[in-house]
């Protein structure tokens, strides 16, 4: 009896992402060279499709070494301020694919350390230190916010004094980060405070109904073999959801990860991934389990 193997139709590229990436291939189809400030994509299999038409990945310290009139992709995950000002500063020309849902948050941030900066009062946000869309957040309060990533690192800061139980909090998440993660911090905070605690609704709407239905993929397979970078904070989230409800989920990064003794014949597989991962690679996969 052969193998049933399904590809999660939710599974790929968030809007953000295919955005940004159809502006880079649009460029590239024109030009031949353009650079990308950060990988575009948290997966490498779509980052070495991309650099094979010309994307080159650079980091902050390579802007003033570009050619004069160099053009600069700004990624979905966003930059904070000074990003736009030395690349004015450099003479770069820039294609700015933020993300949407990252812009609002970016304003909605700035908006909230503006009111509560002068009555002493901390913006709070739940994310990941030093992720690319994090270091935005940030630099929308001048590094001022408050980052946290788990309930830990919360208590942490409380018992060491960081967060004051009597001045105005206003609360965010990273757009990527899990919905059940961000309530329980919140209600943590909520709990702590003695003066009033503002919580934004910030995670993506996308990414946050991906928890459920995910869930319930998880949940109607013999098998998950789960696909995504290594360096996809979304693929890590996702990935420990799947196998928090199926213990016999499997996590790699392309078809050559995958181990036979993980799918015995008979057994129903379902195939996912993260919202940073194409879905060439996602049938790429489910190609090569049909076949073994």
């Amino acid at each position: 009896m052969t193998r049933s193997v399904e590809i999660d139709s939710g599974s790929g590229f968030c809007g953000g992402v295919i955005r940004a990436i159809g502006k880079a291939e649009e460029f590239l189809g024109l030009s031949g060279v353009l650079y990308s400030l950060g990988a575009i994509v948290h997966n490498e299999a779509e980052l070495a499709r991309l650099g094979g038409k010309g994307l080159q990945t650079v980091g902050k310290d390579d802007l003033d070494s570009l050619p004069a009139g160099s053009t600069l992709l700004i990624r979905a995950h966003g930059e904070p301020p000074e990003t736009y000002a030395l690349a004015r500063e450099l003479g770069l020309k820039v294609i700015d694919c933020t993300c949407p849902v990252v812009l609002r948050l970016q304003r909605s941030i700035r908006e909230a350390w503006e009111r509560v900066r002068d009555e002493g009062g901390q913006v709070i946000l739940f994310g990941k230190p030093g992720h690319a869309e994090v270091l935005g957040l940030l630099g929308q309060t001048g590094g001022n916010a408050l980052v946290v990533e788990n309930m830990e690192m919360l208590e942490e800061y409380i018992g060491r004094g960081l967060i004051s139980p009597g001045v105005p909090l206003e609360v965010f998440s990273q757009t990527t980060k899990s919905p059940d993660g961000y309530r329980a911090i919140c209600a943590r905070l909520t709990e702590f405070s003695s003066s009033e605690v503002t919580v934004h609704e910030t995670i993506c709407s996308q990414v946050a109904s991906r928890h459920r239905q995910l869930a319930e993929f998880a949940a109607a397979h013999d098998v998950i073999i789960f696909v995504s970078g290594s360096s996809s904070s979304n693929g890590k989230v996702l990935f420990e959801l799947c196998r928090s409800v199926n213990p016999r989920s499997y996590h790699i990064g392309d078809p050559s990860g995958i181990n036979p003794s993980w799918v015995p014949e008979g057994c129903s597989v379902g195939v996912c991934g993260a919202t940073s991962t194409p879905k060439w690679l996602l049938e790429e996969v489910a190609e090569r389990l049909r076949s073994i």
